[in-house]
């Protein structure tokens, strides 16, 4: 199970689900806590910003960050549930849980996944350049990116209400 929330409701995420991964996707310099049952080597750290053009002053999603997410969901076992989340819950943290359910099935029809996302949360966002790069990393031939292009628009808010994302 991949559950997603905002910085905010990290901790209670992970406390309530029994997550022994995590992966944060925030702006540089911004504060992050990491749960106490978790372990740092099971803690991803992506200092990215929520954007999908390079901009003077920020860092956006490079193939490095999404090569990175890849390497740590391949490492998750799925004993125990994933947490994944962005400083608001909307747009890197849904593009990452929508990654990492790809990864978790290779044959699973991309909008299927994309659709399990928006039946789960009104809210998400997936970050474009983040599903992008991932749909080229793992050889989807562009499906990754039209079937979130598919489950558009989403409802705007300012910080998603936690969500999981069902990898079974």
């Amino acid at each position: 199970m991949i559950h997603v929330c905002s910085l905010q409701r990290l901790a209670e995420t992970v406390e309530a689900t029994g997550a022994r991964r995590v992966v944060t996707l925030i702006d540089i310099g911004t504060p992050v806590t990491r749960p106490g049952s978790i372990a740092a080597e099971h803690h991803l750290h992506l200092e990215i910003h929520d954007i999908c053009f390079p901009s003077e002053g920020c860092i956006h999603p490079q193939q490095h960050h999404v090569e990175r997410l890849i390497g740590f969901v391949r490492e998750w076992d799925q004993a125990a549930p994933l947490v994944v989340h962005c400083y608001a819950g909307i747009s890197r943290s849904s593009a990452a849980a929508y990654v990492a359910a790809c990864m978790v099935h290779p044959d699973r029809d991309e909008r299927a996944i994309a659709q399990a996302l928006r039946t789960a949360s009104a809210t998400a966002c997936p970050n474009r350049l983040i599903v992008s790069l991932a749909d080229r990393l793992l050889g989807r031939e562009g499906r990754m990116v039209k079937a979130v292009d598919s489950i558009a628009p989403h409802i705007p808010c300012l910080s998603a209400a936690p969500f999981r994302l069902a990898v079974d």
